[in-house]
């Protein structure tokens, strides 16, 4: 899979836990921050003014190795499914100091309506710009 947006980080000192290594929730964290940098990516900041009013319906991660800190890791992401309302994201957690991928990750965002609380299509113009960053 290609993974068009990397997103790095340091791996700080209180993500840790009392096994000494990164705690399972950070992960999510990461991807999120991974998740805010792609839809810049395709929206040049403005993905909220668009029509898109994203909520996160489902999220997992794969647990590969033990990170532990000092360490910088790169999140890559990338949308992995299109739906008419939704989309899958996917995420790869390479860790500098391992040199190998430590975590996998996915998530699916729905873009909900405010107003009514349902489920509303995607804007044309955000999926041009997903299916085009994910081809280039």
């Amino acid at each position: 899979m290609k993974y068009p947006v990397k997103t790095e980080i340091d791996v700080a000192w209180g993500e840790m836990d009392a096994f000494g290594h990164v705690n399972n929730v950070v992960y999510f964290r990461y991807f999120e921050s991974a998740r805010i940098d792609y839809f810049k990516e395709i929206a040049d900041g403005e993905f909220f003014s668009s029509g898109f009013k994203p909520i996160l319906a489902k999220t997992e991660c794969s647990y590969l190795r033990p990170v532990v800190f000092p360490d910088t890791l790169e999140i890559d992401s990338a949308v992995s499914r299109l739906g008419s309302s939704s989309l899958t994201m996917s995420y790869r957690v390479v860790s500098r100091r391992q040199g190998d991928v430590v975590a996998e990750g996915a998530a699916v965002v729905v873009n909900v309506d405010p107003e009514t609380g349902k489920s509303r299509p995607l804007p044309a113009e955000m999926r041009a710009r997903i299916e085009k960053l994910q081809a280039d």
